[in-house]
């Protein structure tokens, strides 16, 4: 006889799934069923399992708040995304690209830019704060904001995402001492980490705190990400504000359109312009979308 239990995945990886139940965590498979609607699930779920003779099956995912492909992750609160301006490089187009798909899940994101104590990358904290995300500057070496940090996460489920090498799992090993994560070295060559994080893992910061580590990506990984429809694309920058209402025409791509507010309100400085860039490259991107592949 099977029992029954309800909790939420903290782990998985290689189609197995821990479950953290009220009283342990129950390591399951999922019904193939799930597999085959398209519906795998993801670490931060919340699922309704069985156990039966010590082993889980995966019997339903509960209604999320909101997914993410990569990082593969579901039910966050925010997103943090870690950059660095020295070993390796953060190019702001994939900072661009994780918010403006957060944005179009209406989850927060806030910018770490860790490293601070090799460059403090002044021209990227001001162009992320001139478009109006919350930054932290931490330094995992010498420990440098990794208390403003705990005070932005706490009481939250935050997935850490960015690209490999900046980072991540050494600041959460800064946060909580005894994770003892693997962390890797950045090839001075090539001017990017290698993939230490393989999997996705919740841990718990205590005081209802969870953070999910995450395998960082590339740019060459982006086309992997989620996809956003290029007529919502707009929304998901949260510093176009009011300007795309302005344009002359209502149905403004922000392209090459005459009297366009948004290309007018980048050339008078008061909309960053990578950001504005990264609105056209993933516009372009969005255009080649067709409806059916979404379904």
């Amino acid at each position: 006889m099977s029992d029954r239990a309800t909790g939420r995945i903290v782990r998985s990886i290689s189609g197995f799934y821990d479950v953290q139940t009220q009283n342990r965590v129950v390591t399951c498979r999922a019904r193939g069923i799930l597999r085959k609607e398209g519906d795998s699930p993801l670490t931060g779920d919340l699922v309704e399992i069985t156990i039966e003779r010590g082993k889980g099956m995966v019997e339903r995912i509960l209604p999320r708040k909101n997914r993410f492909i990569r990082p593969a992750v579901a039910n966050v609160d925010a997103l943090v995304v870690f950059a660095a301006n020295v070993n390796p490089i953060t190019e702001p187009f994939l900072i661009d690209r994780v918010a403006a798909i957060a944005g179009d899940q209406g989850v927060p994101v806030y910018l770490c830019v860790n490293k601070c104590d090799l460059d403090p990358a002044v021209d990227l904290v001001r162009i992320y704060e001139h478009a109006g995300f919350p930054v932290i500057r931490t330094s995992a070496e010498t420990g440098e904001g990794v208390e403003q940090l705990r005070q932005m996460l706490r009481g939250k489920l935050t997935a850490f995402t960015g690209n490999s090498g900046v980072g991540k799992s050494s600041v959460l090993n800064r946060l909580c001492p005894q994770l003892h994560l693997a962390t890797g070295e950045v090839s001075e060559k090539l001017g990017r980490g290698r993939h230490t994080t393989r999997h996705v893992e919740l841990f718990s910061l205590g005081e209802d705190t969870f953070v999910a580590d995450t395998p960082g990506f590339s740019s060459f990984d982006t086309d992997q990400m989620d996809v956003i429809l290029k007529e919502n694309l707009q929304y998901s920058f949260p510093d176009f504000g009011t300007y795309p209402g302005r344009c002359r025409f209502d149905d403004c791509t922000h392209r090459q359109e005459p009297d366009c507010a948004v290309r007018a309100a980048v050339e008078a400085g008061e909309i960053e312009k990578t950001r504005y860039e990264s609105y056209l490259r993933l516009y372009e991107k969005a255009s080649q979308v067709k409806l059916w592949e979404l379904k």
